[in-house]
């Protein structure tokens, strides 16, 4: 199974932090977060990952090269300036990603083992993605779960999950969020969720970095 690790947002909320760098180089615990999404799909047994660019991304590049020094294979696919949004970076980049693949947002750090979306069972058509409570910056959520669609508790969508690829079958390429799709596809009974209870932070701002690196230190 292949991952797709997204990069290729502006990350103006980091500024000036990434006026000169992509978010996902920003160091957490002493290496770049992205470089801990690599470590812990390789753990997982995934060791080819596409990784797709656009602000800074010749960084991430130069950087990682071919992956072959963390013991991976890794492809980018190159998007236009500003970026394709999530769903539009994903449909970009299928012909490199294969029948069934795991996404990860660049910008998140968590503890999540991604080995446990390789044993799901997934149905054509279909997607499983990982909530995780709010946090204090997005307190409403976004998505109930799934196997209790009348209840009123929303949690937030941690930015990790596995496709199929054919969840994607039918949109043209082209600048697209993720978020409406997945609503629409939950109401067709089309995405699974699970909430997990552990460690995830959205990297998202400097105030955050800097306590996800306290919180991390020695």
């Amino acid at each position: 199974m292949k991952a797709m690790i997204l990069a290729a947002g502006r990350g103006k909320r980091m500024m000036p932090l990434t006026a000169q760098l992509p978010k996902p180089m920003l160091c957490v615990a002493g290496k770049p977060l992205i470089e801990h999404h690599i470590m812990r799909l390789k753990a997982a047994g995934i060791t080819q990952i596409i990784i797709n660019l656009a602000w800074q991304g010749d960084k991430i590049k130069t950087y990682f090269a071919d992956g072959r020094a963390w013991g991976v294979t890794i492809t980018y696919s190159q998007e236009v300036t500003g970026g394709l949004e999530t769903a539009g970076g994903i449909i970009q980049a299928l012909p490199l990603l294969g029948e069934s693949f795991i996404v990860i947002n660049g910008d998140v750090y968590s503890d999540y083992d991604v080995s446990a979306l390789m044993q799901l069972h997934l149905q054509p058509k279909e997607a499983h993605i990982v909530l995780v409570e709010n946090p204090a910056h997005n307190p409403d959520g976004d998505f109930t779960l799934s196997h209790l669609p009348t209840s009123s508790l929303r949690y937030t969508f941690s930015g990790i999950g596995r496709y199929q690829a054919d969840f994607f079958e039918g949109l043209a390429p082209g600048i697209r969020p993720l978020g409406p799709l997945l609503r629409e596809k939950l109401n067709e009974h089309l995405v699974s969720t699970e909430l997990y209870i552990g460690q995830w932070d959205d990297v998202g701002t400097p105030e955050r970095l800097s306590a996800l690196n306290q919180q991390l230190a020695p």
